[in-house]
Parts: C-alpha cells; structure tokens; sequence
C-alpha cells in the first residue's frame, strides 16, 4: 500500500476529487442536496488524506516523481507533464492538510443553504477546486501550469458567489476573477517569452537554457512573472480583491483561498526566482522585500480598523502574504551576491512561515465560519460573551489568535523568528543600500508584531469576553464536525511550533536539494533539539516551553501564598449606581481608533459622529452618541480608478473607427492581415 501511495498517490488523489465533484452532479437531485453536499466534503478529505501521506513519503524518501505524456499536440507535445520534488511535496502536503480540516469542518456547515442554493454545484466546484491546487504545484510544463492556474480561478470564483442572491457577493467574485484574469494575462505573457527563446513550455528545459537568454529578457520575463503572481497572492497594491472575496465564500473555502490558495503564487515565485532563473539581480530581492515589508504594515494596519471578522482575517492575510515575501526576497538577496547559507536561512523563514500561516490562518477562519453558522451576522460589534456558549470554538480561536501574534511557544514564533534571523543577518552583510533595505524590513516586521497582537486581542476580546453586545437566538456551540476540523488545525498549529526542531531541518534540506548544495547552516543539536544557525544563532523550542511553563507556575504560586489570607468577595461590579449594561464595553472600532489616528496620515480615516438629544431645546444630556469610523480605499482611488478613467476616455475615442462603412472595416482587415504578414515574415 505504502509502495503505491508513494508512486501514484498524486493520481489517487486527484481521482477522488473527480469522484467527489462527479457524485456531488449525480446526487444533486436528491431531496435537498444535502447528500452532495456531505459527499463532497467526504471526498475532500479523502482526497487530502491520500494527499498528505503521498507528500510524506516524498519527502522523507528524498525521492521526485515525475510522468511525461505526449499530448500529440504540436506546440505543447508534452503537456502533462507532472513532477513532484521536495518543494512541491511541501506545498501539496500543506494544501492537503488544510483540506482535510476545511473539509471535515464543511461536512455539517449546510443548515443555512439548504431549500435556498444548489448543494451539488458547490460540491462540484469545491472539489475541481481542491484537484486543480495541487495540479498548480504539481505541473512541471508552463503549458499545463496555465490550464490548471485558470481551472483554479474559474472554479474558486464560483464558490465566492456561491451565496448569490447577496448582490455584493456577485460584486467581490467579479472584482476577483477581473484581477485574475490580468494575473493570468501576465503569466501568460512570461510563458510567451520563454517558449520563444527555448523551444518550449517543460520547466526542465527553461532551466536549462534559461542561463543563454538575454539580461534583458530574462528580466522582463521576471517581471511579467511577479506581476501576475503578486495579483493571486494579494501583494499591495494588488490585493483589492482579496478582503472583498475571502469574506464572500463559505467560511472553509476562505480557510482554503487564505490558508493555501494565495500560497500557490508564493510557491511559483520560488520557482521562478530561484529555480528556474537560480541568480537573477539582487534588486529583484530587494523589490520583493520591499513588497514584503509594505504589504505586512499596511495589511495589519487595515486588519485593525476592520469590524467584520472575515474582513480582518482577510486584510491580515495580505500581512502574512508580507512576511513570506520578505524571507523571500531575502533569500533571493543573499543567493544573489553567492550567501548560500544564508539565504537558505531565509528561504527556510520563508517556508516555515507558509505552513504555519495555512494553519493558524486557517483556524482562525472556521473559528469566525463557527461563529457566523451561530450568530448569522460577521459583524464584530454584535459580539460579545460567546465564550459561556462557544468555548471549543473560544478555545481554538484563541490558539490561532496567539499563534498569529507571533507569541511563543506556537508556530508563529518560530517562523517569525526565522525571519527576523536572516533580516539581521543581512544587515550585517549588505552593501549600503541592502543594509537600509533591510533594516526597514526588519523594522515593518517588528511593528507589524505589535500590531497583529493589537488586532487579534480586539478580535478575541470583543467576540467572545464581557458581556453578549446583542441577543442572538439559538446561539449554541458547533456541530462534531465543525470542532473537529478546528481542533485538527490548532493541535497541529501548537505542534509545529513545539516541533521546530523536526521541521526546520526537514525544510532546510528541501531547500538544499532545490539549490542543489550539499548540507546547511541549520543544523539540530541532539537530544536538547536545539536548532543552530550556523554560528550566529540558536533556538531549542522545549526550552522556550519549559521556561514559560516555570513561569506561570512561579506566578501561580506566588500569587497563591500572597492571597491566601485574603477574603474573595464576588458582587456585582461598582458603576456610581448606575447598572452596567453591554452598552458600557468598548466596541471594535472603539478598540483600534487610537492606533488608526496616529496612521491619520497614511490610513487617511474619515470619521462620522451621530448624537441625538433628550430634549432638542437642551443640548447638555444626550440620549445616544454613535462613531462610525470608515477608512477610504485610497487604492482604488488613485490607482486603479484614474486607470479606468483613462480606459473609458480611450475606448470613447477609439469609437470614432465605427464608421458603419463596410468598405472601411474590409480596409482593416487588409491591413492588419498586411501587418500580421510582414511581422511573421521578418
């Protein structure tokens, strides 16, 4: 059994997915469609099972599989063309673990779609969607890349509008499948360019020859590449599809877009940049730092002004999107100037920080799926005391919400520390403008830590502590189901961060072999698991563990023999006789206006104030006050809104070549069939 997983697990894999979305068709006529929908989500998890286990044989085997099939197809005689080495397998592994726990999760989250949507459409979509990320990962042929980088699109799109009889559902799918599709233009435009010059869409080839293409080229194809890869994984200022979609799907599928679609475009970013093209110039790092660190502080910072909850998620992804890209621009930096070591540091930062944020980010989105399944509203200012109701969700949601502020011994540490390692490192080692670079990244990272701690206590604390904000009816815990895949996700996401010393090698050696090197900087003390890098650094994760646990107990004992004399007296809480209402607790927006009044400058907040009085006559006693705090979307603003202004302006003066006259249009097609003919002759 293990043999066979180990060479035909991806093809296992990928046929359960096609069984899944083929049964999720046959059933949907049944009743409500609930059979559908459970047998779509048993497939997917089913299919990320086989996944999982097929990804860990690969790497722990160090072994590549790879399958070549003529197509007969002229221009693309070798299509399917698959080839899974230890950087895909990660990637495969990690998109099939957060499958396993979306899925899970989805079996039971139906109730409030029945009689109102068509469950085996979404059944279909969900799983065409599932196959074609791994197929993304997988390809090692631009040609099929491509195909399977739109199936992606086309069938993600589908379950952001699922719910479509909300009008700005169908406006945020839209939003999301126009970015896309100029992602894909730009792909496309890469590919275009490097067939020209070798004579073909196989990765393999490209790497060969892709040392013989001209300077210029090879960074115009670079360029294209990062452009339509930027766009999918929501770098700023591309990311205006990002917290307008994510919201919009079902809670698991933004669990699935956050927590591993966006992570496609980073692991093709590796491709290009270090794979396929193994020293482009150093700025091409230092851009993709520079992005990194403007994307983390900006994303966290609109993370913060948010109310919605999946808004937030959305907008922190767009930060966490951040930190990958400056582990990984700085790898990119460092394998420029001959630093192997050292970028493999990063590159291992970068890695790190890509399964841990599937996981916490993943959690953290069917904790808020859990919530909105029992309070029906995503606002967070209608929380309040779900934890007496909600406490597994509480509880998970929490280990996300630690983990994601980067607070040890959890995941997020450890990554975040990673990064900060090769940050320094190149600040040690880079010329001057590299240093200055650097610093400014390490500085966005430091600040983005505060920040995120600052989004995620508002988030946690206005949802589930004090005093319920509204009644909500028939609130209650979530299903087996939906507590199993969120217990999976946080079991995993403290393991992870404990295991450090397990990972962090496993992934150093990926790296290795995708650079093709011998050995590595990080190496793993026995049995103290202490990881070193190199000769600058060291941390052993049971030994962080242990000193937080002597902590608490220290704490705990100590504040026991100082208390133990003292009489406790529970009463009611002291507010000069007035009782103290929900409407007393500070609300989401009350949380966060002090931070986004000192970003005025850079947030540029707008601010509406509603005040209404007892008596119209005396101003002094007001009856309620209300703040709206909104922040404008400068982006769209100044960026894409003159761009469509001068769209429309061109496309209203390209009008004037509909004369009518048949005559003219039979000229324009002459001369273009002259232009077409002297440019294929030339």
């Amino acid at each position: 059994m293990l043999s066979l997983l180990s060479h035909s697990g991806l093809f296992i894999t990928l046929g359960i997915f096609m069984v899944g979305a083929l049964l999720s068709v046959a059933f949907s006529g049944k009743s409500t469609g609930k059979d559908s929908w459970v047998i779509a989500h048993v497939c997917g998890a089913l299919g990320g099972f086989t996944g999982l286990g097929f990804a860990l044989l690969t790497i722990l085997d160090g072994t590549n599989t790879v399958l070549h099939v003529s197509s007969g197809i002229g221009i693309a005689p070798d299509i399917l063309s698959l080839h899974i080495d230890g950087l895909a397998a990660f990637f495969v592994a990690t998109i099939s673990t957060v499958a396993i726990a979306a899925s899970i999760f989805g079996i039971t989250y139906y109730d409030h779609y029945l009689g109102v949507y068509r469950l085996g459409s979404f059944g279909f979509f969900y799983n065409i969607f599932l196959a074609s990320m791994l197929l993304v990962v997988s390809s090692n042929n631009g040609f099929l890349f491509l195909l399977a980088w739109e199936m992606m699109a086309v069938a993600s799109y589908f379950l952001v509008i699922f719910e479509r009889k909300e009008e700005k559902n169908i406006s945020a799918g839209t939003l999301y499948l126009l970015i896309s599709q100029l992602g894909a233009a730009f792909l496309f435009g890469a590919f275009l360019i490097l067939y020209k010059y070798t004579n073909s869409w196989d990765f393999d080839v490209i790497r060969t020859f892709s040392g013989g293409i001209p300077f210029a080229v090879q960074n115009t194809v670079l360029a294209l590449a990062l452009v339509g890869l930027a766009s999918k994984a929501g770098v700023i200022p591309l990311h205006i599809w990002l917290p307008e979609a994510h919201p919009a799907a079902p809670s698991h599928v933004s669990a699935l877009m956050s927590g591993v679609m966006i992570k496609t475009a980073i692991f093709m970013i590796i491709r290009f940049f270090i794979d396929l093209f193994p020293t482009p110039h150093p700025a091409w790092g230092l851009l993709i730092l520079t992005l990194g660190a403007i994307s983390s502080l900006f994303g966290i910072l609109y993370a913060l002004s948010e109310r919605d909850i999946k808004r937030l998620l959305a907008y922190s992804s767009v930060e966490n999107i951040g930190i990958i890209l400056m582990g990984l621009g700085a790898a990119i930096t460092f394998f420029s100037f001959g630093a192997t070591p050292l970028g493999v540091i990063a590159l291992v930062a970068a890695l790190y920080h890509t399964v841990n944020h599937a996981l916490f980010k993943s959690l953290l989105f069917l904790g808020a799926g859990s919530v909105v399944h029992a309070t029906g509203t995503r606002n967070m200012e209608t929380y309040g005391g779900l934890m007496r109701v909600m406490p597994w969700t509480a509880g998970f949601f929490l280990i996300g919400a630690v983990s994601i502020s980067g607070l040890p011994p959890f995941n997020g540490f450890v990554s975040e520390w990673f990064t900060f390692q090769s940050l320094i490192a190149g600040i040690a080692g880079m010329p001057v403008i590299g240093k200055i670079i650097f610093i400014l990244a390490a500085s966005s990272l430091a600040f983005t830590g505060g920040l995120a701690a600052a989004t995620f206590v508002k988030a946690f604390g206005t949802t589930f502590l004090a005093r319920p904000r509204h009644a909500h009816a028939h609130v209650h815990e979530s299903d087996l189901t939906m507590r199993l895949g969120m217990g999976i996700l946080a079991a995993l996401t403290v393991t992870s961060g404990l295991a450090a010393g397990t990972i962090a090698p496993a992934l150093a050696d990926i790296v290795a072999t995708l650079r093709r090197i011998s050995g590595g900087p990080i190496t793993l003390a026995q049995p103290t698991q202490v990881i070193n890098l190199g000769h600058f650094s060291s941390l052993s994760m049971p030994g962080v563990f242990l000193a937080l646990a002597l902590g608490a107990i220290v704490i705990v004992a100590f504040a026991s023999v100082m208390s133990r004399d003292r009489k406790v007296v529970i009463s009611r809480t002291w507010d000069c006789g007035v009782p103290l209402t929900p409407r007393m607790e500070i609300t989401a927006t009350g949380f966060s206006r002090s931070l986004i009044v000192i970003f005025h400058g850079l947030l540029r907040p707008t601010t509406q104030t509603d005040v209404e009085y007892h008596d119209d006559t005396i101003r002094y006693f007001t009856k309620t006050k209300s703040v709206h705090l909104s922040l404008p979307n400068l982006y769209y603003r100044y960026i894409y809104q003159p761009v469509i202004d001068l769209i429309a302006h061109g496309a209203h003066r390209a009008r004037r070549i509909q004369t009518g006259n048949l005559n003219t249009y039979l000229l324009y097609m002459f001369l273009t069939l002259l232009i077409l003919l002297y440019w294929t002759l030339k």
